[in-house]
């Protein structure tokens, strides 16, 4: 760790409430939760049954592998220098990085004694398998020498985990295989989540420059990352109801086009406000609104569906 954390950060405009609120990153652990509880409907729709201890289990483990990722992303992140500016940083606000860090390594080691704990119980090594591969991404993502997301692969990385990965391992450790339902499922919720990590890049250009990051926004540039959103979000949905049409998934399961004003929503903002930085800076959590609604609406139609 070579690069100090001296931030000239004023945090004047700000309540230290309203930083620790924003650092803590609560309404992104909908990204964590989302994906097991939906592996775990599916599972339930195929065997009318699911083992509640499992299940906690493994909620709790996937949180605490997200708590994890979160703030070993602040510790490498403020390596790298690119949070110089980033008020709501764990290490900024606390100026401990070492305590995060090694705080970070503990989330890891209960989120991942948990998950052993499943696969144990479900007698299926496969979980762990997964589990071990995600975390190993996930350090790729920000973690050194690799540091893929200033690559541009982060959103990559991030529908391959929260998406397939994570729906995988929710439905082995029910007992049940993934079939094209689970694989349509995952394909939609893992591109919600990337959403997230797009979304987030909008208004940092400036910084990730600065940084030698390559994100996505950075080499396409505002304009067209916003009409790339605007056609992802459009084909997204598009192919949701061609796998309603066909069967592949459940009639119910429609219930998700409710959230088509928050997807909406997300258009008209990223498209208006593109290249305007503090105009820009919360459209992830309207993609975050879009992520939890979608994924609630589609578990209440996996649970319900005949």
């Amino acid at each position: 760790m070579t690069i100090p954390v001296t931030p000239n950060i004023s945090t004047s405009h700000h309540s230290r409430r309203q930083l620790w609120w924003a650092a803590i990153k609560l309404p992104m652990y909908s990204v964590a939760v989302i994906p097991i509880a939906l592996g775990t409907a599916i599972a339930y729709r195929e065997n009318q049954q699911i083992n509640g201890i499992i299940f906690s289990l493994f909620l709790w483990g996937a949180i605490a592998v997200l708590a994890w990722i979160n703030l070993s992303n602040d510790v490498f992140d403020a390596e790298t220098g690119i949070d110089e500016n980033k008020a709501h940083s764990v290490v900024n606000l606390t100026q401990k990085k070492a305590l995060i860090f090694w705080l970070s390594l503990v989330c890891l080691v209960l989120g991942v004694g948990s998950i052993l704990w499943v696969a144990a119980l479900a007698q299926d090594w496969r979980i762990i398998a997964l589990v071990l591969a995600a975390c190993s991404l996930g350090y790729a993502y920000q973690g050194p020498p690799f540091r893929w997301g200033y690559l541009g692969l982060g959103e990559p990385i991030c529908f391959i985990t929260f998406g397939p990965m994570a729906i995988a391992a929710a439905l082995y450790s029910q007992g049940v295989e993934l079939s094209a339902l689970g694989w349509a499922v995952a394909v939609f919720i893992g591109f919600t989540t990337t959403l997230i990590l797009f979304c987030s890049h909008f208004h940092q250009v400036a910084d990730d420059l600065a940084a030698g990051k390559r994100s996505p926004i950075v080499r396409l540039g505002t304009a067209r990352g916003a009409s790339l959103l605007t056609w992802s979000l459009i084909l997204c949905f598009g192919s949701y109801g061609l796998g309603l049409i066909t069967a592949i998934l459940p009639l119910s399961t429609g219930l998700i086009f409710l959230t088509l004003p928050i997807a909406w929503q997300l258009i008209r903002q990223v498209q208006q406000y593109h290249d305007q930085p503090e105009q820009i800076k919360n459209c992830k959590f309207i993609a975050v609104k879009l992520h939890f609604w979608s994924g609630l609406l589609l578990m209440v139609g996996l649970l319900f569906a005949p």
